[in-house]
């Protein structure tokens, strides 16, 4: 930048400009208006002008040699734009990317490669199907075409997917043995807590194979499913997995993978938490020994009648964490005052149980809080029921203990006791009453013997792991699945695992702030325009996107970014 004057008859006016090259031709541009001699001494409080110039031109090329360069570009009204030229890159997986290489899945890749010696791209093939499966969740088919928009073009065919989906499924262990071990670099992980559970994924067939079997589906749906278990710590990130044919008693599948954990992970001592449905009498012994705890959830409903009696007894023997007063919660209960002063304490009972050849703890909670999510969701359910009977009794059939219909009754006889012409239905109040005697409870049994606070405090995490099922089914579509080979199922599900892990850790760098749709869907809106090679931002600058680009060390939110800077920033992200 240099200072021009223009002179008049009674003044010189001075204005700072700058040189620029356009096209190949050299032009200049008025950066700023500094008025006359009187003008500059006024509006910077100076005396000797030329001295200040002087100081001020290289005060701001100084400011100009250490910022970004302002580019000029200038676009024709009547020019159409290329045909056939494609204009629109998404820039969001870079953060995915940043965390996909700090984790040294590309290492992992070259592995393999360097192992079954084949040409096709394995790290590029994976990385854009982890990306496309957070950010653009499809087929592998179309997935091909829609990791085209990101910035950097993959460089495989559908072929390539599909030998690659065989490679990944055969070393599925290793690559999750050594995500732990890179993981464990990465960032400290909280692996002496571990949460298991189980779901299962729909597939629209007809036919059954022996891999894909009809069993008790999550979302009741009348198809052939595979399961899953998954394992994540104590911070929610996710540890290992498996799969395993629709008809398989889950309890069976915990044992397994535990024993990975202890050989391919070198973690021997931990406490697992998993829910009621996994607690079987033999995974209870498996985690009963060489220094291994469990909490599991325990069914109010299913104990012996007398747990039961004394569990549901709410006159005595209750206790409040920071307190010795025995509390008669029965009294609570009934009193709005009360409850409302209590609405987030939570009361307990415990015990010494020794059931099947197991001594463990049986605690009992209480809390007015979920008395009240109960109350609610059985008033919905109460409702539900008496739409059924009032618009369509004929759905009235066989039902699950959660179905709205097991609050309704048939009577099929007249006060006579005789056969009636048609039935009759209305609700069943004495039903209702029983399930209210359950409002607030909820057990747990363990062989830990940490205070029931800390206890309490492990089994509430275990809303993350029914988090992550969902995420995988909503938000990553992971099902339905329309592949049909075993082994490139399995590995659709190591993708969905893989693509789980680093959006996982990509939430915790958000500090856990924004809800996942909205940070997925700021990823997918993070796009930017080329023109004549360079990319102009054409997202919505908002919290999300500057929370992203100050916990990575990169921005893309600059008003235009050259090519070359934008090779920078991707090569950035492979560190």
């Amino acid at each position: 930048m240099r200072i021009k004057t223009t002179k008049t008859n009674s003044n010189t006016n001075y204005y700072v400009i700058k040189d620029f090259k356009i096209n190949g031709k050299r032009t200049t541009k008025i950066i700023e208006k500094l008025g006359t001699e009187n003008d500059i001494k006024l509006k910077f409080n100076v005396t000797d002008v030329n001295s200040f110039l002087k100081d001020y031109i290289n005060k701001l090329n100084k400011e100009d040699n250490n910022s970004k360069s302002t580019l000029i570009k200038f676009y024709d009204e009547n020019k159409l734009i290329e045909f056939n030229k494609q204009c629109s890159f998404n820039g969001g997986y870079l953060f995915l990317q940043d965390i996909y290489y700090s984790l040294k899945i590309n290492n992992i890749c070259d592995e393999i490669t360097n192992k079954y010696q084949f040409k096709y791209d394995l790290n590029n093939i994976l990385s854009n199907l982890i990306y496309s499966r957070i950010i653009y969740p499809s087929s592998k088919l179309k997935t091909l075409n829609l990791c085209k928009n990101f910035l950097e073009q993959p460089n495989f065919e559908y072929q390539h997917i599909l030998r690659a989906l065989e490679v990944l499924t055969k070393e599925n262990d290793f690559i999750q043995s050594e995500l732990y071990k890179n993981s464990l670099k990465y960032s400290k992980r909280n692996d002496k807590i571990l949460f298991y559970d189980c779901t299962n994924y729909y597939f629209e067939i007809e036919d059954d194979d022996d891999f894909r079997k009809y069993g008790k589906s999550k979302e009741h749906r009348p198809n052939p499913i595979v399961g899953m278990g998954l394992f994540m710590d104590g911070d929610g990130i996710p540890l290992t997995f498996s799969t395993f044919p629709g008809n398989q008693n889950e309890q069976t599948t915990l044992k397994p993978l535990e024993e990975k954990i202890i050989k391919d992970f070198n973690n021997s001592k931990f406490i697992i938490c998993t829910d009621a449905g996994l607690s079987s009498n033999s995974n209870k012994k498996f985690n009963n020994t060489n220094n291994r705890k469990y909490v599991t959830t325990q069914s109010l409903k299913k104990l012996k009648s007398f747990l039961k009696d004394w569990s549901l007894d709410l006159s005595s023997g209750w206790k409040l964490s920071g307190s010795d007063k025995i509390y008669d919660i029965s009294k609570l209960r009934e009193d709005d005052e009360l409850i409302k002063r209590h609405y987030n304490s939570i009361f307990y009972k415990e015990r010494w149980i020794k059931e099947n050849g197991i001594e463990e703890r049986l605690i009992v909670t209480y809390s007015p809080k979920y008395q009240e999510y109960q109350k609610k969701i059985r008033e919905k359910q109460i409702n539900r029921a008496l739409s059924i009977i009032e618009k369509n009794p004929k759905k009235i059939k066989s039902n699950n203990e959660n179905d709205p219909k097991r609050f309704i009754q048939t009577i099929s006889t007249t006060s006579n006791g005789e056969v009636a012409d048609e039935n009759h239905y209305s609700i069943d109040y004495e039903k209702i009453n029983d399930e209210a005697k359950y409002d607030g409870l909820y057990a747990v049994c363990t062989n830990l013997e940490d205070t029931v606070e800390e206890i309490i405090k492990i089994n509430k995490r275990r809303w993350e792991i029914e988090e992550s099922f969902r995420i995988m089914k909503t938000e990553f579509n992971a099902r339905p699945v329309y592949l049909s080979r075993e082994d490139r199922i399995h590995a659709h599900f190591l993708i969905c695992f893989l693509s789980l892990v680093i959006y996982r850790y990509l939430e915790k760098k958000l500090n856990e702030e924004f809800t996942t749709t909205e940070i997925i869907e700021t990823l997918r809106n993070m796009n930017f325009c080329q023109k004549d090679n360079d990319y102009i931002p054409t997202y919505r600058r908002n919290q999300i996107t500057d929370s992203l680009h100050n916990n990575f060390n990169f921005r893309t939110d600059y008003e235009i970014i050259t090519e070359k800077n934008i090779k920078k920033i991707c090569k950035l992200t492979k560190k």
